[in-house]
């Protein structure tokens, strides 16, 4: 199905379109953002970043508080800003908490009741939202895409690289919940959307386990500020990250800055360089 356009921004000398579509693999309608760099046309499409947001973030919040569109249009790169869930379903819980259901998908397909065949984030960020936009926007080159994101949005960009290989150029992480099957926000999730029973679905969607078993080359960047509360409370253990990379023999890069964050004063301050990176990647 087609998409809405609500609105059309001026941003960068391209412009920002706020989207609405009914989806099929999530049961109602989704909102995103696109930015179109002042480059992409029809007969010169542009590569596209998809950034993944956080709990309790929309596709707005990126684009309106990221400032990732200064550095993308200067490289003539789209952006993508999804959301983070389905919204409004009706399901019996699914707003009481800021770190479950609504705003708060984890960028799973829920296997348990009454999440099951409706939370199904993984199938629309990999499949859905991008076979819809590269039929719809001649504007976009779905050949060339890579994917960031912040904390359960940096969760979602590394989970989905490392589980799709050869779909994304390029992988970067803002603060990500790096080793969720051990701490309280991927516990709490994944205990909702897969049972407690099913620990192996966990490991399916934990960054540090498909790290272990990832086959090829990867090239991660990720930033954490060491202000960060989530990161001092155990919620992101980059740490466990950097372990598992060096044992894998993995190239992660992780970024600590001092004094930094878990707010987008953070994120728009090293936007640009993941950006950078993508681009590396994504204009070859």
């Amino acid at each position: 199905m087609s998409f809405e356009t609500t609105a059309t921004i001026a941003s960068f000398g391209g412009k920002l379109l706020k989207l609405a579509h009914q989806a099929k693999t999530v049961p109602c309608q989704m909102k995103l953002n696109l930015y179109l760099p002042p480059t992409a046309s029809a007969s010169s499409p542009a590569p596209v970043l998809f950034y993944l947001a956080g709990l309790t973030c929309t596709g707005d919040n990126g684009a309106e508080k990221g400032f990732l569109q200064h550095k993308a249009a200067e490289k003539g790169i789209a952006v993508v800003y999804p959301d983070t869930s389905p919204r409004g379903l009706g399901i019996d819980g699914e707003d009481e908490s800021y770190d479950f259901g609504s705003g708060a998908g984890f960028y799973v397909d829920a296997t348990k009741e009454p999440y099951k065949g409706k939370y199904n984030m993984y199938s629309y960020i990999t499949r859905e939202l991008p076979e819809t936009l590269f039929s719809h926007f001649k504007e976009l080159d779905g050949s060339r895409v890579s994917i960031t994101g912040h904390s359960m949005g940096g969760h979602g960009a590394l989970t989905l690289f490392l589980k799709n290989p050869g779909m994304y150029k390029s992988v970067s992480a803002f603060a990500p919940i790096s080793n969720p099957t051990n701490c309280q926000w991927g516990q709490k999730a994944f205990g909702g959307y897969f049972g407690d029973g099913d620990k192996g679905k966990w490991s399916e969607h934990d960054t540090c386990e498909l790290l272990k078993g990832f086959k090829g080359d990867v090239d991660v960047l990720v930033d954490v500020g060491t202000g960060d509360n989530f990161y001092k409370q155990g919620q992101l253990r980059p740490e466990e990250l950097e372990k598992v990379a060096k044992e894998a023999g993995k190239s992660v890069k992780v970024r600590y800055q001092d004094g930094y964050d878990h707010s987008y004063f953070f994120i728009s301050t090293f936007a640009g360089d993941h950006v950078e990176h993508a681009a590396k990647y994504l204009l070859k």
